[in-house]
């Protein structure tokens, strides 16, 4: 595999996407559904996780978090396979790809109308690149200083549901924050994780990310509250919607999630912990399509 494929990290993609769809399901559920508005808010949303993905293999080659004690696949700088000058240039590329289109998404979806409107979802977009750039990169990267869950929880649950599904219907029902909060704790599991994984790597560089902070056990109850409220927040939306039992679809993906909540606990050893990363990245596109479908039909 080519070292930009592996540094672009293509087993994060699908649940990039996760809030784009359940946006775009929801938008058809209202009726709303608006095609390129949809396709180009997932390009934007690859790009800014290609970003994202390549300015943390940077910045943690450069700041320790990748180093002989970490315990998770080798990166594309720490390896030597990519020099740090061709990680910058590739993250230059990709954030004046992600504005682009960006920008294509926002004529598309405002056209002209409405320029405060225009200007704070530019703005908004603007801080997407600004998170994913300095998760682990720049003088002071947020991640370091356990921020990251935060990030996460707003940009792939509230924004990108939201935003998704307002760029279409022009307007946001509270009720639209449900769904986009279920997506944004599943998220949130998935670099709880991650960070499970590189506890003992992420002491020794410095990184106090969450896991760090309450520690082995606590990060585990910690990935439990994130699965169950997640699940908790899908069935209060549809109990507050309900219209169809099909709403209930969702309801499939549950032995996936509490399963992976089962083996984070019961799995200690870092190795055995990174394929659990992979299994909540799928499994929570697996609770995207059932709850979207489940919506639609």
């Amino acid at each position: 595999m080519s070292p930009w494929i592996s540094a672009f990290r293509p087993r994060t993609l699908p649940l990039a996407l996760a809030s784009i769809l359940t946006g775009g399901f929801l938008a058809k559920a209202a009726g709303l559904f608006n095609g390129p508005v949809v396709a180009l808010a997932a390009l934007t949303t690859i790009l800014l996780q290609i970003l994202s993905n390549l300015a943390n293999d940077y910045g943690d080659s450069q700041n320790g978090a990748d180093s002989i004690h970490r315990e998770g696949p080798q990166r594309a700088v720490q390896s030597g396979a990519i020099t740090p000058t061709q990680m910058k240039r590739g993250m230059y590329i990709c954030g004046a790809l992600a504005f682009a289109s960006g920008l294509l998404l926002l004529w598309v979806a405002l056209g002209t109308a409405g320029l405060w409107l225009l200007l704070g979802f530019l703005a908004l977009g603007l801080a997407a690149i600004w998170a994913a750039v300095n998760y682990t990169a720049g003088s002071r990267p947020y991640g370091y200083a356990g921020l990251g869950d935060i990030s996460v929880f707003l940009f792939f649950g509230i924004v990108g549901v939201c935003g998704t599904y307002f760029l279409q219907a022009g307007a946001l029902p509270l009720a639209v924050l449900l769904p986009a909060a279920a997506l944004g704790c599943f998220a949130t599991a998935v670099l709880n994780v991650n960070n499970i994984r590189d506890i003992k790597s992420d002491v020794l560089a410095g990184k106090i990310t969450i896991p760090v902070r309450l520690g082995p056990r606590h990060a585990r109850r910690y990935h439990w509250l994130l699965v169950l409220f997640g699940l908790g927040c899908a069935t209060v939306f549809v109990t507050l919607t309900y219209h169809s039992p099909w709403q209930w679809l969702y309801v499939l993906a549950a032995p996936l999630l509490l399963f992976n909540a089962i083996q984070v606990w019961q799995r200690q050893e870092s190795l055995q912990i990174d394929p659990l990363l992979k299994h909540m990245a799928l499994s929570t596109l697996v609770f995207t399509v059932l709850f979207g479908v489940g919506q639609v039909v």
